[in-house]
């Protein structure tokens, strides 16, 4: 956009968490005019990561105070910071706005106990900076903590988690983005039934894999327990999975109990896992990546992927035996795939894999991996290469990385660099095949497959001006529960052209099967 300007509003002592400030810069950047928003609190760091955006703004900011930043024409730019502000207003009314509807907004922890005594949870989402001080103001309140914020250096982890686990207290995270408590679900979670199964997750999206499958396949959750990406190293020791799997072993409603981690350190697997064996119940153990036979060797189930991880617990749940095998790819979807690479050019080697979810990205490089093709990755799975920038061969990149997502939304929230970057892979003489992700629930993007259908059209639509043809391959992880329905996003993206398989590891497979044909 040319003559693009960059305009901001100040709302001093104004706070909102992370996800309603995420949602809003998303609706944002949807206005036409706009390239560019940002709304965030004005702390040092994510004043750094504006000036990173190239949305620096020319004031006196403090860490208290919220801040709209927009870029684009001038005038789309005050319509955007005028309907922000609604936005804000919006976001913490009640009632029909009037007056009499009206109540402050709570300033402190204390105050909200007081408000709602019956309380045991505290969900906060701040500023990393100041993340480790409120969860101990709501551990010293006898309230167990989901803490959404990232950015909390890994000695104030450990402080907050070792108080909690000396009280009888829970700790999911830092930077834990799902949990289901009760049926409750928190964050980034899906709509599931309440169930027998139980599980602790050091991962956000494999948690949301699991779970939805468990769903679908018509099971239950008794409890989705998230620990946060760093529990399981060892400067943590796992407190927070070995209390979570002590607390489901306890558990009465829970049967069969699961566990999902990327490689945790040798230390705290083993002691993982002697925990695991004396659960009484049984357990299922997905470690992505790590040998199995540690596990097995322990008694315990091991899966061997996200879906299979689901498999095996239902299946236990229900008193059958459980798959000895991970899933394959469908003959239907593999002989659309081979349709597919019929009429692509010598050329057309490369899978350009984008992902909204982190452990997508990680197991799908796995697949790859198993199969003797190289990869690159700005989160490489071990064997894979750094991305570096380059898209050379097949690449996976995690969209969901800081290095994406300084100054704007994750793409569960707002997807528009993933699309962008499907429309110029698309282009792309070496590219073959794109494997993307669609993740589903509260919090993320109220109809993610519209415009990610308009971005594969375009992208096949370049791919045949240059005489080839373009394999899109996905998948949707969600339930027909979910506000944005499972079985609307799919239909989307299949009217778009796109392989949707059931799961992402068969998603994975797929793409893998073309790759070798076309190696």
């Amino acid at each position: 956009m040319t003559n693009a300007l960059v305009r901001f509003a100040l709302l001093p002592n104004l706070y909102k968490d992370s996800v309603t400030l995420m949602q809003i810069a998303a609706k944002l950047r949807e206005r036409d005019g706009i390239e560019q928003a940002s709304c965030l609190m004005g702390t040092p760091a994510n004043l750094a990561q504006l000036g990173d955006a190239g949305l620096t703004v020319d004031t006196k900011v403090s860490p208290s105070d919220l801040l709209i930043v927009v870029r684009g024409a001038a005038q789309a730019c005050d319509a955007a910071l005028e309907a922000a502000q609604a936005m804000m207003q919006a976001s913490g009314s009640s009632g029909d706005g009037s007056w009499a509807a009206f109540s402050p907004p709570l300033t402190s922890l204390a105050a909200g106990v007081e408000q709602a005594p019956e309380a045991d949870i505290a969900l906060i989402s701040v500023p990393g900076d100041y993340a480790a001080a409120e969860a101990m103001k709501a551990l010293s309140l006898g309230l167990h903590v989901m803490l959404f914020s990232d950015n909390v250096p890994i000695a104030e982890e450990k402080a907050i988690k070792q108080r909690a686990r000396s009280k009888g207290l829970l700790v999911m995270g830092p930077d834990c983005g799902t949990a289901i408590v009760n049926g409750v679900p928190l964050g980034f979670a899906n709509v599931v039934r309440r169930g027998d199964i139980g599980l602790v997750a050091a991962s956000g999206t494999g948690l949301q894999e699991v779970t939805c499958r468990i769903h679908n396949l018509g099971a239950g959750v008794s409890q989705a327990l998230g620990t946060g990406g760093r529990d399981l190293k060892e400067e943590i020791g796992g407190i927070t999975m070995l209390q979570g799997l002590r607390a489901l072993a306890d558990d009465a409603r829970t049967r069969v109990i699961v566990l999902i981690s990327k490689p945790p350190a040798p230390a705290i697997a083993r002691e993982i896992l002697r925990v695991a064996a004396g659960a009484g119940k049984p357990v299922v153990v997905h470690f992505l990546g790590a040998a199995p036979d540690e596990i097995r060797q322990a008694g315990l189930h091991a899966a061997l992927s996200l879906r299979h991880t689901a498999d095996v617990a239902v299946a236990l749940a229900q008193g059958a035996a459980p798959p000895p095998s991970a899933p394959i790819a469908q003959e239907a979807d593999i002989a659309a795939v081979d349709q597919l690479a019929r009429g692509m050019t010598s050329t057309q080697r490369a899978v350009r894999a984008l992902f909204t979810g982190g452990t997508f990205c990680y197991e799908a490089q796995l697949v790859f991996l198993a199969q003797g093709l190289s990869c690159r990755s700005n989160a490489p799975a071990h064997g894979a290469s750094d991305f570096g920038g380059r898209f050379e061969g097949h690449v996976f990149l995690d969209l969901g990385d800081d290095d994406y997502t300084r100054g704007r939304p994750h793409p569960m929230i707002d997807p528009s660099v993933r699309n962008e970057t499907i429309r110029a892979q698309g282009a792309d003489p070496s590219t073959a095949a794109i494997l993307f992700d669609v993740v589903l629930g509260y919090g993320s993007h109220d109809d993610p497959a519209h415009d990610l259908a308009l971005a594969l059209r375009d992208a096949v639509a370049k791919a045949r001006a240059q005489g080839r043809s373009l394999a899109l391959i996905g998948h949707v992880c969600g339930t027909d529960g979910d506000p944005q329905n499972k079985a609307q996003q799919v239909a989307q993206l299949k009217a778009a052209g796109a392989v949707v398989a059931p799961s992402n590891v068969e998603a994975a497979l797929l793409a893998a099967h073309l790759a070798v044909l076309r190696r």
